[in-house]
């Protein structure tokens, strides 16, 4: 593709705070030429209702040292990013990217060799060039009210259609994972021929950090809400083969009965749109809205050592996947370890993996399997398991039903259990005034006495008084 600058009014109203218009009036104040960038001018055209307070800011005719003198005047600036041409600002509360526009150099041989060189008198359009996507590298003239569109960004985001702007897109292979994201965000398609270049990229990904792979994972469970979308890009890639516990669910057949949606990817995928959905109906973000995310396109990993087939009576194929639940533990967490999730957040998700099949056997609970069942899933909490039971119930096509995850909530409510396990009413201290000396055998006794709380045998601290002498007296 061949960039060239076309200039539009902007399509309904780029909403700027106060803050912002106050930094770009200070540049232009002392010759500068600044234009908005970056996912602010694609997200203004999205959702123009917005206000945008922290953008992206790239400014032409300016040296570096001039632009730090322009923002000093209008906030704190951290210069640590000074050697890339890039200054942070602090206005009002508000933080700002400042960069200058930056060209390519011949230094070497092949499509790396190359250095970037901060070129304040550059193009607009050699400077949108290094930008990922289109529809990222629109920009926002402040000064004429205009979107400067040098690749064809504004028909791609219309289209739906995510396409890389130029052969420096290979510079830096996390951008196809930037690519999942973006279709998990915005539902997008990728451009085929942006797809071949990810796919000779599939060699990268070794150098990439684990930290900036998890950046990108945490966007996807966090904002996403087309995982089906998102995991075609993934697979469309070929980067798929980077992630074996999701990859290994393509083609795995499930029973039409219950799945007329088809393979156990495809399902994986639908689940994680209602997972979206659910959590943001339910007003989760950040750590919790991940933790439904990922337990939901975890949920069914199991599978892939435990799917049995056979056939009925009438000849149809049945397929089972007996203790699936269990056993999609261990390799959830290999996925969540591979992708950088923090410690606490695994935490959180292993449970809903291991318990995500508890319905099957029973939607009369009783409060004695709702405690067990909410001290097997903390940190997890009864809620958070029942949002991914019901995106897992809910993506099949149209075989999707209710989980049967209300008489559960509701019992959980009425004995304390939604949020947390029950507290256990036997405690230390009254093990120390029965004579006891603290020590290892506390342990097992205090278990035993949360299972017989959680199985009703007690309700109260006399209750628990009383089990434990009755415990003490059986076994002397």
């Amino acid at each position: 593709m061949t960039g060239f600058e076309s200039r539009v009014p902007f399509p309904g109203t780029f909403r700027l705070s106060e803050a912002a218009s106050t930094l770009l009036d200070a540049l232009a104040a002392v010759g500068g030429r600044p234009f908005v960038v970056g996912g602010s001018v694609r997200d203004a055209l999205l959702e123009p209702e917005l206000t945008f307070k922290d953008v992206d800011v790239e400014v032409f005719h300016l040296d570096v040292d001039a632009v730090a003198a322009a923002l000093r005047t209008v906030g704190l600036v951290d210069e640590v990013g000074r050697a890339f041409s890039v200054l942070k600002v602090r206005v009002d509360g508000q933080d700002f990217d400042v960069s200058l526009p930056r060209r390519e150099v011949k230094s070497g041989d092949g499509h790396r060799g190359f250095d970037v060189v901060a070129d304040p008198r550059t193009s607009l359009v050699k400077a949108s060039a290094r930008r990922d996507f289109t529809l990222n590298a629109l920009l926002f003239d402040p000064a004429t009210g205009e979107l400067v569109d040098c690749w064809g960004g504004l028909d791609d985001l219309r289209a739906g259609v995510l396409r890389h702007t130029t052969p420096a897109f290979a510079e830096d292979p996390l951008r196809v994972l930037r690519a999942v994201q973006f279709a998990a965000r915005f539902g997008l398609r990728l451009a085929p021929e942006t797809a071949e270049l990810c796919r000779e990229l599939v060699g990268e990904f070794e150098h990439l950090s684990t930290e900036r792979v998890w950046t990108e994972w945490y966007k996807i469970a966090t904002r996403g809400k087309h995982m089906a979308r998102a995991l075609t890009v993934l697979v469309e890639t070929g980067w798929d083969v980077h992630f074996p516990e999701l990859s290994a669910l393509r083609g795995l057949k499930q029973d039409l009965r219950w799945h007329p949606e088809g393979d156990v990817f495809t399902h994986t995928g639908l689940a994680g749109d209602q997972a979206a959905r659910l959590a943001d109906e339910a007003g989760l973000v950040g750590d919790d809205r991940a933790v439904i995310v990922l337990g939901t396109l975890l949920h069914d990993v199991g599978k892939v050592d435990h799917t049995q087939f056979s056939r009925r009576k009438d000849g149809t194929l049945k397929v089972s996947s007996h203790g699936h639940a269990e056993a999609g533990v261990a390799p959830a967490r290999t996925f969540l370890r591979a992708i950088g999730a923090p410690h606490h957040l695994t935490r959180r998700v292993l449970p809903l993996v291991a318990e995500h099949m508890v319905t099957a056997s029973t939607n009369k609970p009783t409060a004695a399997a709702v405690r067990r069942l909410a001290r097997r899933l903390a940190p997890a909490t009864m809620t958070e398991w029942a949002l991914v039971v019901e995106a897992d119930k809910g993506g099949r096509g149209r075989g999707s039903r209710p989980g049967g995850t209300g008489p559960w909530l509701a019992l959980a409510e009425e004995v304390g259990a939604e949020q947390t396990p029950v507290t256990g009413l036997l405690r230390g201290e009254h093990l120390i005034e029965v004579g006891m000396m603290p020590g290892p055998a506390f342990g097992p006794l205090l278990r035993a006495a949360l299972a017989a709380q959680d199985d009703g045998e007690f309700e109260d601290e006399a209750g628990a008084k009383t089990w434990l002498a009755a415990r003490l007296h059986t076994s002397s």
